[in-house]
Parts: C-alpha cells; structure tokens; sequence
C-alpha cells in the first residue's frame, strides 16, 4: 500500500457500536466496513488521522424522546431548520458511545467529540449545526489540520449520508482537496445513496 501524502490526513467518522447492527441507530452494513478501516489504520497509511466521536447528553436536543408526540425519523423545525428525529443515541459514557474495539486507535492524532451540547446536533466534524443564533460553530478540526500542513482529506465512516457526507462537504468549504472513501462508508438506508453521491459530484468531491 502506498504511504499518503504528507499533506493528507484520514478522518474517520463515528466508527462507534450504537451505529452498528444491532445498536440503538444502526446503519445499514455498518460493521462491513470496520476491518478496512482497522486495516487501513494498522498499515499506517496516513502521517496524520482524525477520529470522531458523536457524544450527546442523554437529553440532546436531536433524540425524538425529548419532543413529546414525535417518533425516531420524523422531521421538525429546530432552530429555524429542519432537524431529523433520532433514537437515542452514543449518550456520553455508555458503552454504544465507544469507538469501535476492533479498531486500534492508536495512530489517531486527534479524538473529536461532537453532539456534545443539548441543544445543538453536530453532523459534521468541522462545523456544528445550526444553533439557536443561526449559525455553525466551527469545530477548530480545520485550523488544527491546516496548522499540521495538511492541504487534502480523505473521509470514511457513519453514516455515508449524513455525517460523512456533512463533513467532506464542510472540508470542501474550507478549501481542502477531499476525497471520500466510498466503499469504507455505509448510509443509514441504502436509498440515500443516489442523493449522497449527487451532493458530493456537485460540491466538487472525489468519490474513491
């Protein structure tokens, strides 16, 4: 396996066991892709990996529980935007919340814990959603990149339609050259997918 760049770092996207099958929000497939990634991590492909990790408060603001009348999937307005209902979810200290075991993650320079204010959802590993001002705090993942020299990012992880599709969108916005690691991906339901690659073509992201 060639070694990547210098300027290129892996961000691994919410590899945790509430995404799996069987966990509270599972994605479809979603353990398909932990050897590749716990592969990819081993050979020590990248000088410089990210890992996020969704950690909410057992009252976020995004679990359908907090919104009496309302079920898991079903869409409101939060903040002035719509916001998808969850299952609770990668609740701070459970065992779901973990990243992954099968994975050694050792190589990973930087754990970035998102979700983590109740009243504010975090997709992206670069900007949180929009809070009750309107706007998307940034994270500081791409002052703290570009201060490590890297230029281009490689994306992979849970979910291909949400998270991992927020995040290569937001490296994009912020300048960096983003390639998304397609097969190391899974989505909440596979028919997201035609949407998800759409969104990417547009935004100018290579799909790998």
């Amino acid at each position: 396996m060639t070694v990547a760049s210098a300027d290129t770092a892996l961000i691994v996207i919410d590899l945790q066991p509430d995404f799996m099958p069987g966990g509270a929000l599972a994605c479809f497939e979603g353990d398909a892709i932990v050897p590749g990634i716990a592969q990819l991590l081993a050979a020590r492909h990248y000088g410089t990996v990210v890992a996020t990790q969704d950690w909410h408060p057992a009252t976020h603001a995004s679990f359908a529980a907090q919104h009496t009348g309302h079920a898991p999937f079903e869409v409101i307005d939060l903040h002035g935007q719509p916001q998808m209902l969850w299952p609770d979810h990668c609740v701070q200290g459970t065992p779901g919340a973990e990243l992954d075991p099968r994975v050694d993650w050792a190589p990973a320079d930087l754990i970035l814990r998102k979700g983590s204010h109740a009243q504010v959802d975090s997709y992206s590993a670069f900007r949180e959603n929009h809070g009750p001002d309107g706007a998307r705090p940034s994270t500081g993942l791409a002052g703290w990149l570009r201060g490590r020299g890297i230029a281009e990012v490689h994306v992979c992880g849970l979910a291909r339609d949400v998270c991992v599709l927020w995040t290569a969108q937001d490296a994009r916005e912020e300048g960096f050259r983003v390639s998304f690691l397609w097969d190391l991906t899974r989505p909440v339901t596979p028919e997201g997918d035609a949407p998800t690659r759409a969104a990417l073509q547009d935004a100018g992201i290579v799909i790998v």
